[in-house]
């Protein structure tokens, strides 16, 4: 058996919370979840959860960056490969908009925001997270217009916070309520903020 190093030891035990408490937010929410349960699913103390992300907040800051960061690398690469309007409409519609866990996510965001509007600093890493990820979104957008002759109905700063927003929506509705096709909604949309060009 290979000995892991402290480091090696830390970054597991981070991992492991992390896909802990994906797993338990998707399962039970935000404000259901707790340090303890997520520390027992992952095979830990909820001392581990403390020390490694601070608390529950801190490890819901960690996913969502983390998931971010994912998305973006997802997305330069579907962009880059992207040879006209067509697919740079597939690359921004995700397959998982009617996803049940993409709903299940979008309640648990809600619930976020809806239980960090009273704590500022939490509210503050949130928003930065979000317009970080906003910005890359928008200069990559910028990018391969510019490569790709699109020329948006809309500035991009503002398709981008619509396109998210409109994304969230559909995924959260679809946990109560779910329209008969999200991806075609936001694939119309899309169309719209991305028209072709006149001839």
């Amino acid at each position: 058996m290979i000995r892991l190093t402290r480091a090696e030891q830390q970054q597991r035990t981070h991992d492991h919370l992390l896909d802990a408490g994906r797993q338990v937010f998707l399962r039970r929410g935000f404000l259901a979840a707790t340090v303890e349960e997520i520390a027992a699913d992952a095979g830990y103390t909820r001392g581990a959860v403390y020390k490694h992300f601070g608390g529950k907040e801190g490890l819901w800051l960690a996913i969502i960056e983390a998931d971010a960061d994912g998305h973006l690398q997802g997305l330069r690469e579907a962009i880059a490969r992207a040879a006209g309007r067509e697919e740079v409409i597939a690359a921004l519609n995700p397959a998982d908009v009617a996803d049940k866990d993409a709903a299940k996510w979008s309640a648990a965001a809600a619930e976020v925001l809806a239980a960090t509007a009273q704590q500022p600093e939490t509210a503050a890493l949130i928003a930065a997270i979000q317009r970080r990820h906003d910005d890359e979104v928008v200069a990559l957008l910028a990018e391969h217009s510019r490569r790709l002759g699109l020329e948006p109905a809309m500035p991009l700063d503002q398709a981008v916070v619509m396109l998210g927003a409109l994304g969230i929506g559909l995924a959260l509705r679809q946990t109560v309520a779910p329209a008969s096709d999200p991806a075609a909604i936001l694939t119309h949309v899309l169309e719209t903020v991305f028209p072709p060009e006149a001839t």
